[in-house]
């Protein structure tokens, strides 16, 4: 069997890089739609993001099972899944669903909130992300 312990820290950092990537062209290519680039939505830009969203999936399940995580069990990692389905939800909005400018702006707002939401939840480990400090404290 392979040094897990080894390879956790590389596992680690490509998964944090790839989130930065992913959430930052996500923003991007967001903005861009809002302003009415429609070159945001290129094939080029598409498999651009499509490519890091695959490794970073790839990254964030080998993690799961190297770490022998359970989303059932590890309440901060079930928040986080479904916090990553709004996520995408909300992206598909802002970036091609949603029929009115209105709607496109609040889902991409609202996308970029539950992507810092997630981060928060992955880095405190826990279901409320860095609220639970607050919460835990009375206010």
């Amino acid at each position: 069997m392979h040094d897990v312990a080894g390879w956790y820290w590389h596992l680690k950092l490509a998964h944090i890089g790839l989130v930065l990537a992913s959430g930052g062209l996500f923003a991007l290519r967001g903005a861009l739609v809002l302003t009415g680039r429609g070159w945001a939505m290129g094939r080029p830009w598409r498999m651009l993001s499509y490519g890091i969203d695959t490794l970073l999936l790839t990254a964030g399940l080998t993690l799961w099972a190297v770490l022998s995580l359970n989303p059932i069990s590890s309440a901060w990692l079930g928040a986080k899944l479904l916090l990553l389905v709004l996520y995408i939800v909300l992206g598909l909005m802002a970036l091609k669903r949603a029929r009115t400018p209105a709607t496109r702006r609040a889902s991409y707002a609202g996308a970029l909130m539950v992507y810092m939401i997630m981060a928060s939840v992955a880095l405190a480990q826990h279901p409320l992300g860095f609220l639970h400090r607050w919460a835990s404290h009375g206010g």
